[in-house]
């Protein structure tokens, strides 16, 4: 009698049973977490010869820009690497610890470490931890059977795509790649569509700004391209904005006078 109700056929639309659970939680007083917005605009592309990858160059605490000029393209193998988005302690380690792995794995077999290899390891370490390492990512790389790029999500859940953007700034990212990404694109075409990327995600997404950084990875050669653009550069201050003393009128003065009493007591040292 039990199984009765497994044995149904779903009803057709959405089901509100979690929505009526939520509202009864908080009638309770439960506290629902707080949505983490971490920044950050990564993505990656597939085009005729191997992948392009490429990040902003901003990181922040909250509301504060700490770090206007940040490395978020990530060294996992000579022929693969890694952009991270999230905390940047999280994704610094998270990379650093598999391309170890990854060395290991190549010194013992002797051969060129497939980027699917990098993708189980990856997605394996973040899932045990179940989305409390916040490191969002995107992997891509070139090996003997072809180009490669996913998409790395903090719950160890991938996509293996032609093209990924991850971060606060990818649907800013994505919408230029739906509208303008095609097989086979040349090295320039793609890293133009690239750039062009960051930089939807770098001026309509305020958790990504400052830089631009590329990397482009092919069957023999791999180049890292920092600071590919500057996407907000610094401009020359105009005019001396030291103003003359009095230039500014002084409404109202108020000096008030403070008496200091100093007490000085003398202890001795002890010699014993």
């Amino acid at each position: 009698m039990q199984l009765e109700q497994f044995r149904e056929i779903p009803k057709s639309g959405f089901n509100f049973d979690n929505c009526k659970r939520n509202a009864d939680l908080i009638r309770s007083g439960f506290q629902p977490p707080k949505t983490v917005k971490t920044g950050t605009t990564i993505v990656g592309i597939i085009f005729k010869d191997g992948v392009i990858l490429g990040a902003d160059t901003r990181a922040t605490e909250g509301p504060i820009v700490s770090d206007k000029n940040c490395a978020k393209i990530h060294y996992l193998a000579k022929n693969m690497y890694c952009c991270g988005a999230g905390t940047a302690a999280d994704t610094e380690m998270t990379t650093d610890m598999i391309a170890s792995q990854l060395e290991l794995h190549r010194l013992n077999t002797g051969r060129q470490v497939p980027v699917v290899a990098a993708n189980t390891l990856l997605k394996q370490m973040l899932f045990r931890y179940q989305g409390h390492i916040s490191a969002a990512l995107v992997l891509g790389g070139v090996d003997k059977t072809g180009a490669y790029i996913y998409s790395i999500h903090p719950h160890g859940s991938t996509d293996k795509l032609p093209y990924a953007t991850m971060g606060s700034g990818s649907l800013a990212a994505m919408s230029v790649f739906e509208a303008r990404w095609k097989p086979d694109m040349s090295e320039e075409d793609g890293k133009k569509l690239v750039r062009d990327a960051i930089a939807a995600g770098v001026f309509n997404d305020l958790g990504s700004g400052s830089n631009i950084d590329l990397c482009v990875i092919r069957k023999d050669s791999t180049e890292y391209l920092r600071n590919y653009e500057l996407a907000n550069k610094k401009g020359e201050r105009q005019l001396d904005y030291s103003f003359k003393e009095g230039t500014t009128a002084v409404l109202r003065t108020d000096i008030k006078k403070f008496e200091i009493t100093e007490e000085v007591h003398l202890v001795p040292m002890e010699t014993a």
